[in-house]
């Protein structure tokens, strides 16, 4: 549309151009004749001048119309175009000049068919490359779309990105990230489902045996009664599990919560008080180590509350009486990292903690806070990890968030510039 706007507008131009040149010479031409003081007194009689090169008709008339200003007309004689001027000469005389502009109408005619040309070739390669491109564009796309109609949860193969154009391998790298996630989740949530299985089986048979074992014959009121303590144990015990099964789904909605902008290290001051009370009650203490003294980070902040809670809880339960459990922060290579260290005895660093349902030490629990931990980490962006301490003398259980606004960026050089 632009093109044909503006190929109007060009023509319209190179036209009046050429035909304001012809006036213009048409009124020097009367003007020159005026002033040559030749016999131009002729009274009420027509006199006219011999034909020239330039000039088709050149003739002296009454003014019959009162002309008081030069005035030009446009006219056509068969096959050939005129324009006439008529000048004004002494108030009552009227000197006429008309030319023929036949060749200069077939030159404007012939660039208006010159530019249609040009314009109608254009639009055409104009549509035939922006086609092209199209195609070009939606061939990946095709294929990637193609490739992932045919994932589902027994089938998790990531996207070649050797084969997908260099603009687009950043839609290649997120969607195999997305696609390990995934993975992640439906290997955790088939363990989590045998786990839990499993885990609420073997209570509940037991609980079965002793009954069946009580009821074979009449028994003392006391083997009843202890018979009916050891059945509400384990009724708590599958109840526990129960909740933390629950808290599953819980954190699985966290993951929907909206994001907010806030400062990270403030939000953990205000929760490491929390802390410090839970801490108390079991006659430990808590510590804070926090490096910058401002973060501004934009995540969720019920998911990573989830994360630290339970590393904080993990290290109350098996640091010693007295211990303090030290919670520390810092940047590295664009990544906030959060670590709480305990005194406990430490970790098997061959095992896989994370795992659903496992349990480690003599602490009891139902074996899932680990678990959780790790996915409201990869829902923050992020990853977990626990290892001992270079000294053996406890765990360093390790949460890492990438950084990546510009905003936050900003902020972090501001204060190591200070």
């Amino acid at each position: 549309m632009l093109i044909v706007i503006f190929s109007v507008m060009l023509y319209h131009y190179i036209k009046i151009t050429i035909f304001e040149n012809i006036v213009q010479s048409l009124t020097l031409e009367a003007k020159n004749i005026i002033s040559s003081k030749e016999s131009l007194e002729v009274g009420n009689l027509e006199f006219y001048y011999p034909q020239s090169e330039h000039l088709s008709i050149l003739q002296i008339s009454e003014n019959v119309h009162g002309l008081t200003s030069p005035k030009f007309i446009q006219s056509k004689e068969d096959n050939d175009t005129f324009l006439t001027l008529y000048y004004p000469y002494k108030d009552t005389m009227v000197l006429t000049i008309k030319k023929n502009t036949t060749e200069y109408s077939n030159v404007v005619e012939q660039i208006l068919v010159d530019i249609l040309i040009i314009n109608a070739t254009a639009i055409f390669l104009i549509l035939f490359y922006a086609l092209f491109l199209s195609r070009m564009l939606l061939l990946p796309i095709k294929m990637l779309s193609l490739k992932l109609s045919k994932l589902n949860e027994r089938f998790l193969q990531e996207v070649s990105i050797d084969e997908l154009p260099e603009e687009f391998e950043p839609l290649g790298d997120s969607v195999n990230r997305l696609i390990a996630r995934i993975q992640t989740f439906v290997q955790y949530q088939k363990e989590l489902f045998i786990g839990a299985a499993h885990e609420l089986k073997t209570p509940l048979a037991v609980m079965k045996t002793k009954n069946e074992v009580t009821l074979i014959k009449p028994r003392e009121q006391e083997k009843y009664i202890e018979a009916l303590k050891n059945n509400n144990e384990s009724i708590n015990q599958m109840n526990k599990m129960i909740s933390s099964i629950l808290e599953i789904g819980r954190q699985e909605g966290a993951q929907f919560e909206k994001p907010v902008n806030i400062d990270i290290i403030a939000y953990i001051n205000e929760i490491g008080n929390n802390f410090l009370i839970l801490a108390k009650g079991e006659n430990k203490n808590i510590s804070l180590n926090l490096e910058p003294q401002s973060l501004k980070m934009f995540l969720q902040p019920t998911l990573f509350l989830h994360v630290i809670q339970n590393f904080v809880q993990n290290a109350i339960k098996f640091s010693p009486s007295g211990a303090t459990v030290e919670i520390k922060t810092s940047l590295h290579d664009d990544e906030f990292v959060v670590e709480v260290i305990d005194q406990g005895p430490g970790i098997d660093e061959g095992k896989d903690l994370f795992a659903p349902f496992k349990r480690y030490g003599d602490k009891g629990g139902a074996g899932l806070g680990l678990f959780l931990a790790k996915g409201a980490a990869q829902a923050l962006g992020g990853n977990v990890q626990i290892t001992n301490k270079p000294d053996k003398s406890g765990a360093i259980a390790t949460l890492k968030i990438p950084i990546n606004t510009k905003n936050t960026k900003k902020l972090i050089n501001s204060k190591f510039l200070k």
